[in-house]
């Protein structure tokens, strides 16, 4: 036990005292909400005999799908292009570094917050030439009000397991000692259950054959927050 001095007439006790002894709980939330992201990831890629035709085939295909994903405006909220590649194939056999052929790619992701276009969006991006697919992914904001929700619910938790203890003990809190918040986080699942994810190469069809856009159902997300709390409460009879 720690004793008093003039520096510090209270001194800190860890465990509570007889006259005012200390609760400890842990509140937690559990949420599940609707996304309100959802991100795609294309890859462009470009295959020529020479470096100049494979760069020029990348840069059309890649001014082609960033093109198409503006036409979307407000839609989309964020258009990142992530890594650019070209690389020389060298053949096999034969004596000497003989460029067979150059190798282009291109990555993009897009982040859209309307739903209602993303199947579309999603199967256009899959028609187009030498185009990869992947995706959706969802997500919250960071800023969601889902995690201010969760965080609230966890304290409010919290606050009552502390009451039901006291409450045991035929008694009342006193006060609130300590508040520790040890993490609010949107967990994503390994592995989505429920999602549909699409990994697509293909060419470029005709207008008049163009593939009918997929019905892409949100997956719903879940939202976890933990806090520990310590409170004091009045000396029960014991």
């Amino acid at each position: 036990m720690t004793t008093p001095t003039t520096d510090n007439p209270h001194p800190h006790q860890p465990y509570g005292t007889p006259d005012a002894p200390r609760i400890a709980v842990r509140g937690e939330a559990q949420l599940e909400v609707d996304p309100e992201i959802a991100r795609l990831g294309i890859s462009v890629t470009a295959r020529g005999k020479d470096r100049r035709t494979a760069l020029d085939d990348l840069t059309r295909r890649n001014a082609t799908v960033l093109d198409l994903i503006k036409s979307y405006g407000d839609a989309v909220d964020r258009l990142e292009t992530g890594t650019f590649s070209l690389t020389p194939q060298l053949k096999d056999k034969g004596r000497g570094e003989r460029v067979h052929a150059y190798h282009g790619h291109v990555h993009i992701t897009a982040e859209l917050t309307d739903f209602t276009t993303l199947g579309e969006l999603a199967t256009r991006l899959a028609d187009l030439e030498l185009t990869h697919v992947d995706g959706p992914s969802w997500a919250l904001r960071p800023d969601s009000p889902a995690h201010r929700q969760a965080r609230q619910q966890a304290v409010k938790e919290a606050v009552q397991r502390a009451r039901e203890y006291a409450e045991a003990l035929g008694t009342t809190l006193a006060a609130l000692v300590e508040l520790a918040d040890i993490g609010a986080e949107n967990t994503q699942p390994l592995a989505p259950t429920g999602s549909r994810r699409m990994r697509s190469m293909s060419y470029a069809a005709d207008e008049d054959t163009a593939a009918a856009p997929l019905d892409l159902e949100p997956q719903r997300q879940h939202v976890h927050a933990q806090v520990n709390a310590r409170f004091t409460m009045a000396p029960p009879q014991l």
